[in-house]
């Protein structure tokens, strides 16, 4: 769908580029949004996004929105400044108000903290750039939001959140970027109105990749809460409510002072940023209904939602780029599929289990070594969007004393390599199972989440 300027053929050296450029912004009525970067003068870079918008928009309406189509912009760089990661940025149509600049001082280094370590950086990325003035009042927003926009992923998470703002709101509308299978099931399974935005990514990122460029993961989450900010402001909404847990706020390990988190953009330091910066653009206001539970109080939840299990996928090799690769259910050889397979195993029947998941990942004496890095044995948690090492200590607990689920060989191995070999106090189930934690959900829904998320 776009493309940039024309890339070189020829090998690129990332270390030579020194600036990576906003240069502009577009929405027009249709609600097509077009952003502009460039690193240096040499590389150029154009992404757009099609909007779901009820109506053409006017030259009044696009204009309001214009300091969160520069949040947005801002934030969607990301996956353009990494193809070098240069030690500065530049913003042709005005720099960042500070708490904007907050969040993507956060972004640019702790959201992209993973990338730098995998890709052999020297350290984080932690580009200079120079911070605007103030624009003004921060939004207030409603104590009772009703018009609730819910972003949907496929997961379990995401049918999670559905469910509490069903109860909370009097019209929730559901939101993806994109429609991938499971999103589409997940979305059918809900029954509630659905708005679809689209995103394409420059098409010269591949060919710079094959060309010597950096390359690796990205706070995708940030970009697409953005996008819903955006629309929710587009479409007259309250509230967007993402359904990011406790456990995203907890990474793998630290390097050079940053704690490198898979899913820093998930988690609770993010949110408050995303918070005060959506607050000064004027937006909607953006809370996770799931920030007070772990993963394992999130599967528990889900575990009674029924009707979503022959819906949702958690397995990442759905969302690859390359749709050839894509898998429309579960590979059950990675960590994400081992992590939500031992989350729901203590709230579920073995047979069950494995008919959503096409097999007993439980039962696979191959996948030990595997399982037991969940609870960091062996090395750090993996990269991925699992929970807490302590989380996966406290469902292999409940796993051992369940006779359902305790001979299987995983379950029987980890009893005696891990459990064993951990603290008595390590994973109390109880203690991984309670709400705890900040939050900044409105009243009302953080009512219906306690409902949802109790025993």
């Amino acid at each position: 769908m776009t493309t940039g300027a024309a890339q070189p053929e020829r090998a690129i050296d990332p270390t030579s580029f020194a600036v990576f450029r906003f240069l502009s912004r577009s929405i027009d009525d249709s609600g097509r949004v077009e952003l502009r970067y460039a690193l240096d003068d040499d590389l150029q870079f154009t992404e757009v996004l099609e909007l779901p918008v009820a109506a053409p928009l006017d030259d009044a309406r696009r204009e309001s929105v214009e300091p969160l189509l520069a949040l947005l912009h801002w934030v969607a760089g990301v996956s353009y400044y990494k193809v070098a990661a240069p030690p500065s940025l530049e913003f042709a149509g005005g720099a960042p108000p500070p708490a904007a600049a907050a969040l993507l001082r956060a972004l640019y280094r702790d959201g992209l903290g993973e990338f730098a370590y995998t890709a052999g950086l020297q350290a984080p990325c932690e580009p200079s750039f120079a911070v605007g003035g103030a624009p003004g009042a921060a939004r207030s927003w409603p104590a009772a939001p009703e018009r609730v926009l819910v972003p949907v992923g496929g997961g379990k998470d995401s049918a999670v959140a559905i469910e509490i703002v069903r109860r909370a709101a009097q019209e929730p509308v559901l939101f993806s970027v994109g429609s991938a299978p499971a999103i589409e099931r997940t979305v059918r399974a809900a029954g509630l109105p659905w708005l679809v935005a689209t995103r394409a990514l420059d098409a010269s990122l591949a060919e710079l990749n094959a060309h010597g460029a950096y390359n690796g993961h990205v706070p995708v989450t940030a970009i697409v809460a953005c996008t819903a900010l955006l629309t929710a402001s587009l479409r007259g909404l309250d509230a967007v409510a993402l359904a990011n847990e406790r456990s995203a706020s907890h990474g793998s390990l630290r390097w050079h002072g940053v704690e490198i988190n898979h899913q820093f953009s998930k988690g609770r330091e993010a949110e408050v940023l995303l918070r005060a910066a959506a607050a000064e653009a004027g937006a909607p206001e953006p809370f996770s209904v799931l920030r007070q539970a772990s993963e394992l109080a999130v599967a528990r939840a889900f575990s009674r939602l029924g009707v979503y299990h022959g819906a949702f996928t958690s397995c990442n090799a759905i969302f690859r780029r390359d749709p050839s690769l894509r898998a429309s259910s579960w590979c059950c050889s990675c960590p994400k599929c081992r992590f939500v397979f031992l989350a729901l195993a203590p709230f579920s029947e073995p047979e069950d289990l494995a008919g959503i998941f096409g097999r007993d990942l439980l039962a696979d004496g191959d996948q030990t070594e595997a399982f037991a890095l969940l609870t960091a044995t062996g090395g750090h948690k993996p990269f991925e969007c699992v929970g807490e090492e302590q989380e996966s200590i406290a469902a292999l607990r409940l796993l051992a004393a369940d006779p359902r689920w305790r001979d299987h060989v995983v379950v029987r191995e980890l009893t005696h390599e891990v459990l064993a070999a951990v603290p008595g106090d390590a994973g109390d189930p109880a203690a991984v199972l309670a709400l705890a934690g900040e939050h900044d959900v409105p009243a009302q829904i953080a009512a219906a989440a306690r409902e949802v998320l109790g025993a």
